[in-house]
């Protein structure tokens, strides 16, 4: 494990049109910054799991449901995912091509491989939030992870996701009695709020316990049908 002496590795680099991602090696961790901030790394995966499980529970038993994951990240989500015989389609938007790359051909292929050979995986390069709202296929699980949360976005235009309008997105690719899975880095009962009055039913938030600090969460809402 990293020490608190151990200097980081930048792997790569690269300027995006959405800013700077960065992908680098902390001891036996792969991390990914972007515009600076710490988005994610590789020393747990707990949360991104629970994202897919809750997603999958909720769901009223239907046969081959269709999940969208909204960001690669370090793969977590898609590698559980693609583990679990139950998805029919799995889909995968991701807007920096920087991180698509490392996935199919640099160090964080060691997490994603299988899954990205799994023929129910499709990978799109674009923007989630313009995707929601653009998209003609409609999905029964959306698990989203493409910032740090409702309260504490990375990228400008990202907050955009956790407002009414983009939950009305959301609620619009989602087929009746679909789930909405949001990761976030921290408890947000205003974002609960939001879902609700966005119409979403069935509403809570799971947690993943911490030995110290805030929990990472999950926010669960389900479209009424």
């Amino acid at each position: 494990m990293p020490t608190s002496y151990d200097i980081p590795e930048v792997l790569d680099r690269r300027e995006g049109p959405h800013g700077e991602v960065v992908l680098r090696r902390h001891g036996e961790l792969l991390q990914i910054i972007a515009n600076g901030c710490f988005l994610m790394d590789t020393s747990d995966g707990r949360s991104e799991r629970l994202l897919i499980d809750v997603a999958l529970g909720a769901l009223d038993g239907r046969a081959r449901p269709d999940v969208l994951i909204g960001g690669l990240g370090v793969g977590f989500s898609l590698a559980h995912a693609a583990a679990d015989p139950r998805p029919g389609r799995i889909t995968v938007v991701e807007r920096e091509r920087a991180i698509i790359d490392w996935h199919l051909d640099g160090p964080l292929s060691d997490f994603s491989a299988p899954a990205l050979a799994d023929p129910r995986t499709e990978i799109l390069e674009t923007d989630l939030v313009a995707h929601v709202h653009e998209t003609s296929a409609t999905y029964d699980a959306l698990c989203l992870d493409i910032d740090n949360g409702p309260g504490w976005t990375v990228t400008e235009g990202n907050d955009s996701l956790y407002s009414p309008a983009g939950l009305a997105g959301c609620a619009g690719a989602l087929r009746p009695g679909g789930v909405l899975a949001v990761w976030s880095a921290q408890p947000s009962p205003e974002f609960e709020e939001t879902l609700c009055n966005a119409g979403f039913q069935q509403v809570r938030t799971e947690e993943i316990p911490v030995a110290r600090g805030v929990p990472d969460v999950v926010h669960l809402a389900v479209r009424p049908g």
